[in-house]
This record gives structure tokens, sequence and C-alpha cells, in this order.
């Protein structure tokens, strides 16, 4: 049965659980975010890493999908995928991409936009082979976003690999790793009756200029 419209409008939720100000987060927005992160992680957030990865293709459709945030470092936030994938056709066509985190736990919220390049082969190739092997071999099997026959081919794919590749899984040529570089990174902490805290931080030459958004 459907939810009925006036069952959603319904629902809701207080957030108290923190404030936010621009001296919370020091000069470094990709710092705090490392920092954010770890809050999530220490608080026992489910799937701290996940964030929602938006982007956009030639068509100019946007989509988007939850993808996990493998590294923050001073170059920005990576993750891996199938270069052959809707996301990777998408950025290929247009290398800019928007990243959001959402940690209930702590009622928080990081929003990250900017360009993304792939990152080199070797850096691909070294985390590639710090996967488990059954995800070695199911980036191997899977033509990712492509029409699938059935489960069971998919898993007699599998079951192929794995016989054909006793020791090592060779990387996919097709297969590696993105950076996403932030122009914006805006913070959000959840305030008692929608009167949220939002910081952003905007890239300006090599430093950020900061500024408190309406909720």
């Amino acid at each position: 049965m459907l939810c009925r419209v006036t069952d959603l409008e319904s629902e809701r939720k207080e957030y108290d659980k923190g404030t936010l100000d621009a001296a919370d987060l020091g000069d470094d927005p990709v710092a705090a975010l490392s920092r954010w992160l770890e809050d999530a992680m220490a608080a026992g957030q489910l799937e701290p890493t996940a964030m929602m990865l938006a982007t956009v293709g030639a068509d100019l459709m946007p989509s988007s999908r939850v993808v996990l945030c493998k590294r923050i470092d001073a170059d920005g936030l990576r993750f891996y995928t199938n270069f052959d994938s809707e996301k990777g056709k998408q950025l290929s066509a247009n290398p800019r991409a928007a990243a959001t985190f959402f940690w209930p736990s702590l009622e928080r919220q990081v929003r990250v936009e900017g360009l993304v390049e792939r990152v080199s082969r070797d850096d691909s190739v070294a985390y590639f082979h710090s996967r488990p092997r059954k995800s070695q071999i199911a980036a191997l099997a899977s033509a990712q976003s492509t029409p699938l026959s059935s489960r069971a081919a998919l898993e007699a794919e599998v079951a192929r690999l794995d016989a054909t590749h006793p020791d090592a899984v060779p990387m996919p040529e097709h297969w590696g790793g993105y950076v996403l570089r932030p122009r914006t990174v805006e913070f959000w902490q959840g305030r008692r009756s929608r009167l949220h805290d939002r910081i952003r931080f905007e890239r300006a030459g090599t430093g950020w200029r900061t500024s408190r958004l309406n909720p």
C-alpha cells in the first residue's frame, strides 16, 4: 500500500544535536570534512563514507547514485568505478560533479561541488589490489550499467573468472579512480524549527571565502 500524502506531510523530526559557526570549521574545508567524517565513524553511523554523487552528461539530464568515498586529502575526494558505467560516461562528457554526505545520527550534511579528474593508473591499481578478492572479481565480471540477461549469467561469469585467475586478479582497463576537486563545500548542521546552520566555503584563489547561508 502506498503511503498516504497526509502521512508524509506529518512526518517530521526536530534536530537538536548541535550548532555550527564558521570558527568551528577552521580555514580548510577539506580538513573540516575529514574531521566530520571521523566524527560520523566514531558515532557508529551506518556507511559513514557513503556519498550521493550527482553527474550530468551531454544530454544535460542529471543522474545521481551513492558511491563510497575512499580518500579525502588535499587533492579532494576520491572514489572508484567502472569508466564505462553511466557515471563514467557522463564524467567523460562533463567532468563536473556534486557529492553529498548525510549523517543522520549527527544531524549533519556536507555538500561538495567541483571538477573531476581520473587518478593515475598506478594509484588505481594499488587500490584495486587492496580490495577483497571477490570485489576484484566482481569489478572484472560486471559490465556496469548495461542490461543483464539474468543473475545466473552474472554468477556464472564470476565463477569463470575466479577459476581463470586463481592468483592475482588483473585490474580491468575500464576501471579506476576519480578525484573530485572541491570548488565549493557547504557544511549543514540541523537545528530546531528548521533554522539550520549552513556555512559555505567557496574557492578564492589559493584560499577559501566563507559565508553563512539562510537555512
